[in-house]
């Protein structure tokens, strides 16, 4: 078993602004403690058994939250909970925080890999922690852990979007497609190609977090600051281990070509242009981690992240070939759009217009069902293109509504 955890709290979370409330940080406690008083608001997964600040011990916490934080002792649970506070502590003997105050970045996720290879990270014990207790349906106390520990990244990736939305953010567009593709293939470059042109254009790309067409998508928000030569030249590096089964080359590959960027991390709003998001599940643990994205939210349940991705793409999504989890992917989101439930949607980009109208032929079945949504007819959203500039054309010129 992993015998330690990312720190939930080792720097403010990214895209931080001080969200509204929430204590997510020690900087933001003493903040707060300063005025006496942290009175109604939550404090997310902090180490306070590692350093506890005796200005708690008299500050006002009445209807204060503390979620996920370690404490020194029982006894101290105890006295918050008699002045007012309500405590859910964090689960002692998990691999992975109960309730994380940000999202995860790549050197979270690839921790323990110089000294234990694939097998030693922490994304890999989490993984194996999570296939140990059930998987998909874990006993009561691992499923409340779950689902606490997901509640901690729906909190981050919110904080995340508030702020790239009130920083002036462009649409948020997902990238789709198969996790087989290999490194270096057509479909591979193409994928990174539409990701730098829409992070150039001030999009904030959005994808499924594994390898393949996401981890290309993903590259190609990390390039897009670069010359397009740099971008060819990381996949051609990348393509001399083109699949994720190979897990320790694959994942040393990625972490060599992440260091040869010159550029450093922008951080904030600054990280569409650092390779956006990407929202991967640990219901795929076995594959590699995509390293490509500045943000990453790893959940346990896959629905909820198939939601959320879904949710978060109003300004477009882009499908490259997949199968059966694209082809998921695409009717998901043809829903909320039919129904609307998460507001006007952008276009829905098909990219490989034989893929998609003559081996799955998507489009066919996708044209009448648009066609009649009670919302009117929205089959102008669906688009076929073989140009990885036209898809990026047809996102970024898309009416915005708001």
């Amino acid at each position: 078993m992993l015998t330690t955890t990312p720190s939930p709290d080792p720097v403010p979370p990214p895209f931080f602004d001080g969200s509204p409330g929430e204590i997510e940080s020690p900087a933001e406690l003493d903040h707060h403690l300063r005025t006496g008083s942290i009175a109604g608001l939550t404090l997310q997964g902090l180490r306070l058994d590692r350093d506890w600040p005796e200005a708690l011990t008299t500050a006002d916490v009445t209807d204060s939250l503390f979620v996920g934080c370690w404490l020194p002792s029982g006894d101290v649970c105890a006295d918050l909970v008699r002045r007012g506070a309500t405590v859910v502590p964090a689960f002692p003997d998990l691999p992975y925080p109960t309730q994380p105050s940000r999202l995860y970045q790549p050197a979270d996720l690839v921790a323990g890999f110089a000294e234990g290879g694939f097998a030693g990270t922490y994304d890999t014990q989490v993984y194996q922690h999570f296939v140990a207790h059930g998987r998909a349906l874990p006993p009561i106390r691992e499923a409340l852990a779950q689902r606490l520990h997901d509640h901690g990244i729906d909190n981050a990736l919110s904080d995340t979007v508030n702020t790239w939305t009130a920083a002036g953010g462009g649409p948020i567009v997902g990238i789709m497609g198969g996790h087989a593709e290999p490194r270096g293939s057509v479909g591979y470059r193409a994928a990174a190609a539409i990701g730098r042109g829409l992070a150039r254009a001030g999009c904030l790309i959005v994808t499924g977090g594994g390898p393949g067409v996401m981890e290309a998508a993903n590259l190609g928000g990390y390039f897009a600051e670069e010359d397009p030569q740099e971008l060819a030249a990381a996949i051609t590096a990348l393509a001399t281990v083109p699949r994720f089964s190979d897990h320790d080359p694959y994942t040393k590959l990625a972490l060599e070509v992440r260091a040869r960027r010159a550029r450093p991390a922008a951080g904030g709003p600054g990280w569409a242009r650092d390779g956006g998001l990407s929202v991967p599940t640990w219901l795929y643990g076995h594959e590699p981690a995509n390293l490509f994205a500045a943000g990453i939210a790893k959940y346990f349940s896959n629905a909820i992240r198939e939601d959320t991705i879904l949710r978060l793409a109003r300004g477009g999504l882009v499908f490259a070939q997949g199968k059966a989890g694209t082809l998921q992917e695409v009717f998901q989101a043809a829903t909320k759009s039919f129904y609307a439930t998460d507001g006007a949607s952008g276009p829905f980009v098909f990219l490989n217009r034989r893929y998609w109208t003559t081996t799955l032929p998507v489009e066919s079945l996708l044209r009448p069902i648009f066609s009649r949504s009670p919302h009117g007819d929205l089959s102008h959203l669906i688009h076929l293109t073989d140009d990885p500039e036209e898809a990026v054309e047809i996102v970024v010129s898309h009416p915005r509504t708001s």
